[in-house]
């Protein structure tokens, strides 16, 4: 897989004043990880110890400190340009002055050597009784052993090869602190991953304070973020280090080792992802222009990125579902929908609202939603008008759950048959009912569209559409019939995710006014999805399966997520769901399964963007929406071939 940066951070065990033992602990780890990681993470002051204390102004641990910093650059020498850029903390002389600094060493080279801008001296702080920090402008320097490098703290360090390469930034500990931190500067000057080099020591609240802190900047800056702290070996005698190591990715946390947990984070970067949310929001690059800055220095270095078979984080088969705090996820899902709803019909005025009632999944969500709206405002809950319209695939199963839906939510009911009406329609047109064709499918859908606008203006009211994200992204759904309606309540609510709302909601109003609605909505989750237009089998069972036809709605959300979110190449999409189907323990599909749906999907998405072009008005709830007034605009007449991946 391309665009992945692999990172490994690790808070080695520390000797206090002791650099070859130091920069041993470093080598022994640099030598067991450099073929499985692009970049290794150490934290601040990682050859010296960060607690040292006045023994930094000794000339023999500084001395020392040089020649370690030459034995390691000169160790990832040993390993070529495949190897891992390492990246230590190290106390550097400099002109008379003593910096705090973070030093990136590959291929036998020291790339930069990057001093820390602000020194925290406060509380338990006393760094500037040792070091000096402030702005230092980029500038080439000579070293004992010979060799040249950048020193500045306005660098940046471009690894990779012509077409896989990242852009680093380095900031130190306090740094990330700051109103204006060093990180955020470099991340608007490019730098796609910061590392942070840190000591940060434990107080009571201070881990979840550092947790919103790095997810903050990560998220703001659309970055990737390494932060690798000193361990519990520092020194204690006034304070406690625990090596609370973290590695966020756009403001999400992908991997976390909490304190004095003495474990290695390696995880993968996803730079698609970074740069498409980089392309996409316009505000990043207006931070960029509108802040006066001085100019940033890259160092461009030849690396050969590890191999990856799979990415190294968690990749959830069904990203639209929440997995944690669900039920609240689920919760303000539902009263976004809710609320949009409300306001149109306080808006229109309207005396009812209409809803077609088939007993799946999609039109039980949307009658929950409108039952929740109505009693919100104080209306009669018979002002939700639920229609129930048998045809040739109603079945009793089907039909029997949506009256009882109804009856317990309290809306006014009414069952109108559609085939007499179709059957009329069949006889006007020239088709034959024995021929079960598109024809004889979408006759149905528009007769039963036909009916809810039609009574709908009889009653002063409006239709609510039932339909959801994936039929709209995938086309499943007839045009003009159950694609058309007033408001479209579930327009942004994927597949995966009504199944979950419905669940979760279904319950939730069950305990809340509408007791005994449970039961039944156990028998619509289980119901197979179906738009019910073919005959029944013999034994009265659904005959018509939608994923039969058109695949998995499992992969087709996951494959619209990542296509949609983040602009993925088809091959990376492919790549990414064969992983998290392997991670998954309750969907298993083949390779073969993924790709043939994968090409269904693309077809479909794109040969179908004329019915989106026209589709109602709904509250958008997620990241990814199909409206051609919001997310996405696109022409019908895309020639897609060029997505489909080929063998």
């Amino acid at each position: 897989m391309k665009n992945l940066l692999r990172t490994a951070l690790h808070s080695p065990r520390v000797h206090i004043g002791n650099v070859e033992k130091n920069c041993q602990e470093i080598a022994t780890f640099y030598k067991d990880y450099t073929d499985k990681a692009d970049i290794i993470l150490t934290p601040e002051l990682s050859l010296t110890g960060y607690t040292c204390g006045d023994l930094f102004g000794n000339r023999h641990l500084l001395n020392n400190t040089l020649m370690g910093l030459y034995e390691l650059a000169n160790l990832t020498g040993e390993y070529g340009e495949s190897s891992a850029a390492l990246v230590v903390g190290l106390p550097f002389e400099h002109e008379g002055e003593l910096f705090n600094c973070g030093a990136v060493l590959h291929n036998g080279r020291i790339l930069a050597i990057v001093p820390k801008t602000y020194l925290p001296n406060y509380s338990e702080f006393y760094e500037k009784r040792w070091f000096s920090g402030r702005e230092c402008d980029a500038k080439e320097i000579f070293l004992g052993n010979g060799e040249h490098t950048l020193f500045g703290n306005n660098v940046l360090i471009k690894l990779g090869t012509e077409k896989n390469w990242v852009q680093l930034g380095i900031e130190i500990c306090e740094d990330a602190w700051t109103p204006i931190s060093p990180g955020r500067l470099l991340a608007v000057n490019g730098a796609e991953i910061i590392l942070n080099l840190s000591a940060s020591n434990e107080v009571i609240g201070k881990e979840s304070y550092r947790k919103n802190l790095v997810g903050n900047i990560s998220a703001t800056c659309i970055c990737g973020y390494a932060y690798c702290s000193a361990g519990r070996y520092e020194s204690t005698s006034d304070v406690v280090f625990g090596g609370h190591n973290l590695i966020y990715e756009s403001g999400k946390l992908l991997a976390e080792s909490k304190p004095f947990e003495d474990r290695v984070l390696i995880c993968d970067f996803n730079l698609t992802k970074i740069r498409h949310d980089r392309l996409a929001n316009k505000s990043f690059a207006d931070g960029k222009r509108n802040h006066d800055q001085r100019p940033y220095v890259t160092v461009f270095e030849n690396q050969s990125f590890v191999p990856k078979e799979e990415i190294l984080q968690a990749v959830k088969i069904t990203p639209f579902v929440p997995s944690k705090n669900r039920f609240q996820r689920c919760l303000s899902i539902f009263q976004m929908q809710v609320a949009g709803l409300q306001r149109r019909i306080e808006t229109t005025k309207s005396k009812c609202i209409v809803v077609g009632v088939s007993g799946g999944l999609d039109s039980t969500l949307a009658l929950l939603v409108s039952a929740q709206a109505v009693k919100n405002l104080g209306l009669p809950s018979a002002t939700v008008l639920g229609i129930t319209m048998p045809g040739f695939g109603t079945t009793d199963r089907t039909a029997s759950n949506a009256k009882k839906l109804m009856e317990i939510l309290g809306c006014e009911i009414r069952e109108i048959s559609i085939v007499d009406s179709v059957r009329q329609h069949f006889q006007d047109i020239g088709q034959e009912e024995t021929i079960h064709d598109i024809t004889y499918e979408n006759c149905q859908a528009r007769e039963r569209t036909q009916i809810l606008m039609d009574v709908s203006n009889k009653q002063g009211g409006f239709v609510v559409g039932t339909g959801d994200l994936s039929e709209l992204a995938l086309g499943w759904c007839t045009y003009n019939g159950d694609h058309m309606s007033m408001y479209a309540v579930n327009n942004s609510i994927p597949k995966t995710l009504v199944q979950t709302l419905v669940d979760e909601m279904g319950h939730y109003l069950d305990r809340t006014g509408f007791e005994g609605i449970g039961e039944v909505i156990e028998d619509i989750i289980d119901t197979p999805v179906s738009p019910e237009l073919l005959p029944p089998n013999e034994d009265g069972t659904i005959a018509q399966k939608t994923e039969d036809t058109v695949g998995s709605y499992v992969l087709h959300d996951f494959f619209l997520y990542y296509t949609l979110r983040y602009g993925m190449t088809p091959q990376e999409v492919y790549e990414l769901c064969k992983t998290a189907v392997r991670q998954s323990e309750e969907y298993q599909f083949s390779d073969e399964e993924i790709k043939k749906w994968q090409q269904v999907f693309y077809t479909r998405f794109f040969r179908q963007q004329f019915k989106r072009n026209c589709m109602p008005d709904g509250v958008k709830v997620g990241t990814v929406s199909v409206s051609p007034r919001g997310d996405l605009r696109l022409p019908s007449e895309v020639e897609f071939e060029e997505f489909l991946i080929r063998e």
